[in-house]
């Protein structure tokens, strides 16, 4: 495979399984960026065969230099929180970040741009609701940052296509597998197989970090442009999603439901904390109410243009639990799962 390829984010929990696909296939000319303090945990055993470029999507020289010649992008760079004092930095990663690689890629004339986004770029909905590829963005005083952050960093592919860029956009659910312990869904295994008591009434998407990886090679691979495909395996309730874990590592099930009055004093307990540790808080305001949210994700038109074959929740939450276990005795060391399919 002679096509040379740059991948942002490649040390992160998306960007670490898309490299090690990539590598899988065949593909030998791969560019990675990444910042000095990057662990390189999640890419151990393909890093020898990625070039690494240190750096910083915010910096425009930078991003010229090393995106000249580059055939394929795949944009997975992005921050995600949900403390209000990361609002800012976020915003600028994944808006300003976004544009910078979209103009480069504009400047150089890539072949394809795949983004990837996030459902929470589809915008809020009404409980129950389904929400395709053609949902039209809705924001109120719920909205997160996060949700925002992404929309807005979308709106910059779109207006790229607008352009000439050739891209289309990934919109997956909320991701899981092994990666991280203390960050991202990471927690959650960190939490639900250690026995946590509390679950939210909310519903919504997951779907398997190798599946997005998977998908985003196909898209690329793929004659499509200016579409965007939402990636989720399966609607679930998080009651359930939390259950699953439990069960699979054999301890207690959640069983308190988190009500208004449990909310709030979770939250202001973490800021509280926060506040006289420095730490960010791992739960908040904007975060609980996302967790109450309740909506469902069609994920036919995947299905459809690329036959693609999602992996059962079920055997995700088994085997990413398995890896936690073996993870919690060497004092919750960074694991990834083993690539299952080959897209």
């Amino acid at each position: 495979m002679q096509q040379k390829i740059l991948v942002t984010g490649g040390t992160g929990f998306v960007g670490s399984y898309l490299l090690r696909y990539l590598v899988q296939k065949g593909y030998q000319h791969i560019i990675a960026i990444k910042r000095s303090t990057s662990s390189m945990a999640l890419v151990e055993t393909v890093k020898d065969k990625i070039t690494w470029v240190e750096g910083d999507i915010l910096d425009v020289v930078f991003l010229e230099e090393i995106m000249a010649g580059v055939e394929q992008v795949y944009h997975c760079a992005a921050l995600v929180s949900f403390d209000p004092k990361g609002a800012a930095a976020m915003r600028q990663v994944n808006i300003e970040g976004t544009a910078n690689i979209v103009n480069m890629a504009l400047l150089h004339k890539v072949q394809k741009l795949v983004h990837i986004s996030s459902i929470a770029a589809l915008g809020m909905s009404k409980p129950g609701e389904t929400q395709d590829e053609q949902t039209s963005w809705k924001e109120d005083k719920d909205t997160s940052n996060y949700a925002k952050s992404k929309y807005y960093s979308e709106m910059e592919v779109w207006r790229g296509i607008a352009e000439g860029l050739n891209a289309a956009i990934l919109n997956p659910s909320i991701i899981l597998g092994s990666g991280l312990w203390d960050s991202g869904t990471g927690t959650l295994f960190n939490l639900y197989a250690t026995g946590f008591p509390f679950y939210s009434e909310g519903i919504g998407g997951v779907v398997d970090v190798r599946d997005v990886a998977r998908m985003a090679i196909q898209l690329m691979n793929a004659d499509i442009k200016e579409e965007r495909f939402i990636v989720n395996g399966e609607n679930i309730s998080y009651q359930k999603l939390f259950t699953l874990i439990a069960s699979s590592a054999q301890v207690k099930k959640p069983r308190v439901k988190l009500n208004r009055l449990l909310k709030g004093l979770g939250w202001r307990w973490e800021w509280l904390k926060a506040s006289f540790t420095g730490a960010t808080p791992s739960i908040t305001k904007e975060s609980l109410k996302s967790a109450d949210n309740q909506t469902y994700y069609n994920n036919q038109k995947s299905i459809d243009v690329f036959s693609f074959e999602y992996t059962p929740i079920e055997e995700t939450i088994r085997e990413t639990v398995a890896q936690y276990k073996i993870a919690k005795e060497q004092g919750l060391k960074p694991m990834v799962l083993p690539l299952n399919k080959i897209s």
